[in-house]
């Protein structure tokens, strides 16, 4: 292809369009994945679950298959907070007591992956699944790099390899989402609503924007795996 035929327009600018993941135009283009990623799983949430930073997501896709919606955030900053716990240690959190856990777009701020993992696998009820999603092609959030450090992107191997270390692979789905387009509007700061769905769910598997994981803890277990 020519140089000269390719148009960069307003895309030509060493500063994103908007610095706020597409906040403030929009729904951010990552969030489309993660909703729809929550909508085919609906089902798993249910019974008494535990949502990091708040219960949206718990509270939309579960309705009346919820009787509890509890929130597990980090430090004390967080009034909504039912439970201040590290999940890279699990401390202050019980043992094989939720039916789900929705954990979305957080184990990028943990360093010990593997830790957060078996914790993760620690809280769940058998038969309880967990439900998260991390950031592949993504931007960095200066406010969580300096509050928590921000040390990981992800790809669909390296989360299956990840899960693979405590849950059984035969109870793990990993998916990744997105193409070149909405990657590039992703880190842009364009929203959901400048593309069209289309273009949205396009699927390139060397564009992973966002990757995705259901991973069920075994119901005729109540151990934790080593």
């Amino acid at each position: 292809m020519d140089r000269s035929s390719i148009q960069f327009g307003d895309l030509r600018r060493l500063t994103p369009i908007d610095p706020m993941f597409g906040g403030g135009r929009g729904k951010p283009v990552d969030r489309h994945y993660i909703e729809g990623f929550l909508q085919r799983h609906a089902a798993d949430v249910r019974g008494r679950m535990l949502e990091v930073g708040e219960d949206h997501y718990t509270r939309r896709y579960g309705g009346e298959r919820v009787t509890s919606a509890e929130v597990l955030h980090a430090d004390r900053s967080n009034p909504r907070a039912d439970w201040v716990a590290d999940l890279a240690t699990g401390d202050g959190l019980p043992e094989a007591a939720f039916d789900g856990f929705i954990c979305t777009q957080t184990l990028q701020y943990v360093y010990p992956l593997e830790a957060a993992v078996r914790s993760a696998w620690r809280l769940l009820r058998p038969g309880g699944t967990w439900l998260l999603s991390v950031p592949g092609i993504s931007q960095i959030s200066p406010y969580d790099r300096d509050r928590w450090g921000e040390h990981w992107r992800f790809t669909p191997q390296s989360v299956q390899r990840l899960l693979a270390t405590t849950f059984p692979s035969e109870g793990v789905e990993v998916r990744a989402h997105g193409n070149v387009l909405a990657a590039v509007a992703f880190l842009h700061g364009l929203a959901c609503e400048d593309l069209t769905l289309e273009e949205l769910d396009h699927h390139d598997d060397r564009y992973p924007l966002l990757v995705t994981a259901a991973a069920r803890k075994p119901a005729a277990t109540a151990q934790v795996a080593a």
